[in-house]
């Protein structure tokens, strides 16, 4: 029955997305051919630099593209690796997609660039966007099905003139795990993803004009961490607003809620994360997880969100506890957990530009109190905050539907709250 109610919610989930686009299935994920995959491949040693500095880059192919008078539309695909740094403050290489816009800007001043920070994708190299955009749907029997989503929010930014770059953060794509949802990580990599975009020769976007931050769920955490550590990471960067969609700003409220529900497996993603950025977490890990639990982490580290939905979805982590306690339950116990878990909290820094932040009151996977007690502490540290509450009725809870919808009917506020900040319109605040 479990593997009845995951497979419904999956493909519900799949059906919207596969409504808005609808290209032709690869076979199998695109880790590419050895070209590109050596691309994904970092210089050893890095070379000296900054942060932002591109590394390497090379023609990227849209799936989801058609010729124009004057080049492709939507844009013109580079994909890039750029130099970053990861929580620690080491430098490390991050991949991402830069798409140059063939719309027109209309509006003042530079071409504006909008830095994307994507949604959930998985921990597997293979789901990095900047691979998902060639091939947009990928299947490999039997379970492994992706779409990349994002798709439609970043052709919509396009669609109005701006350039768009999607980071794939750290480890989705490059060697090493992906660090899910780690605030100061995926923070650099969405800022420097900003720096590398600016840099790169030939495009339509300046080196110095206006920068906005754009996310949802993961991405929403990515770029209200980028928002809050622009002024001190980025300082130089006109960074004129930032849209944090249903922010997962307390990591172990997200773990409360989403336990038991169709994405349990990103539990695993951010275990698995913490593991590469924390190592001294391992020992603590293997006291508390029996091997059930150990097998989940190694299962969905190489998976796509979608596969691991179907093979972890509805589960709960008692299943993978020597105690058969929640995760949570045991996490609170456990003093160094709860120190890298507060290190990871969003909210303790001050956003040096607007922000919007929306999530569903009724949103089953990121609770709709942390965008609350978010806006709160942006807004009790002076700083230009909207929040948003989308008043959705709780529909299938566990389904993910109370995180998605809100997701699709926040797209027109979103960016048209990004296209009023590029137009120098005041920004809006409910503090």
């Amino acid at each position: 029955m479990r593997s009845k109610r995951v497979f419904g919610s999956a493909v519900a989930v799949a059906a919207v997305f596969i409504g808005v686009t609808a290209p032709a299935v690869s076979a199998a994920p695109s880790t590419g051919s050895s070209v590109e995959s050596d691309f994904y491949i970092p210089p050893s040693p890095l070379p000296a630099g900054s942060p932002g500095d591109v590394l390497r880059s090379e023609p990227s192919n849209l799936a989801l593209s058609v010729p124009g008078i004057g080049g492709p539309l939507p844009g013109a695909a580079t994909r890039i690796m750029y130099r970053s740094n990861d929580s620690n403050d080491a430098a490390n290489a991050v991949t991402g997609t830069y798409i140059d816009p063939a719309a027109e800007w209309t509006g003042p001043g530079a071409r504006p660039l909008v830095v994307l920070a994507p949604g959930t994708q998985g921990q597997g190299d293979q789901c990095a966007p900047s691979k998902m955009l060639n091939n947009l749907i990928t299947y490999t029997p039997p379970l492994g099905f992706m779409v990349e989503y994002e798709v439609l929010a970043a052709y919509s930014l396009l669609s109005q003139g701006y350039g768009v770059v999607i980071t794939d953060y750290e480890g989705l794509g490059t060697p090493g795990a992906h660090t899910y949802v780690n605030r100061a990580s995926e923070a650099h990599a969405v800022l420097d993803a900003a720096r590398a975009a600016q840099k790169l020769q030939g495009t339509k976007i300046s080196a110095d004009g206006p920068v906005a931050a754009y996310g949802y769920s993961q991405g929403g955490g990515a770029a209200a961490a980028a928002a809050e550590l622009a002024g001190e990471y980025a300082p130089e960067m006109n960074l004129v607003g930032t849209y944090a969609g249903a922010p997962p700003a307390d990591l172990k409220q997200t773990l409360e809620q989403v336990d038991g529900t169709i994405l349990t497996g990103v539990i695993g993603y951010t275990l698995n994360g913490l593991l590469n950025s924390d190592p001294d977490l391992q020992p603590i890990v293997d006291g508390n997880i029996n091997d059930a639990g150990k097998a989940m982490l190694n299962l969905v580290a190489d998976q796509c969100v979608g596969e691991t939905i179907l093979n972890v979805g509805l589960h709960r982590t008692n299943e993978y506890t020597k105690t058969g306690e929640p995760l949570s339950v045991v996490l609170d116990r456990l003093p160094r957990a709860q120190e890298i878990l507060a290190k990871n909290k969003i909210g303790e820094r001050t956003p040096n530009a607007p922000v919007l932040i929306q999530s569903g009151t009724s949103d089953d996977i990121v609770p709709h109190g942390q965008a609350v007690g978010l806006a709160g502490d942006w807004c009790g540290k002076g700083a230009t905050v909207q929040l948003s509450a989308a008043q959705v009725p709780a529909i299938v809870p566990g389904s993910g539907a109370g995180h998605l919808i809100p997701d699709i009917l926040g797209l027109g506020e979103a960016q048209n709250w990004i296209k009023d900040r590029f137009y120098g319109v005041p920004a809006p605040s409910n503090c």
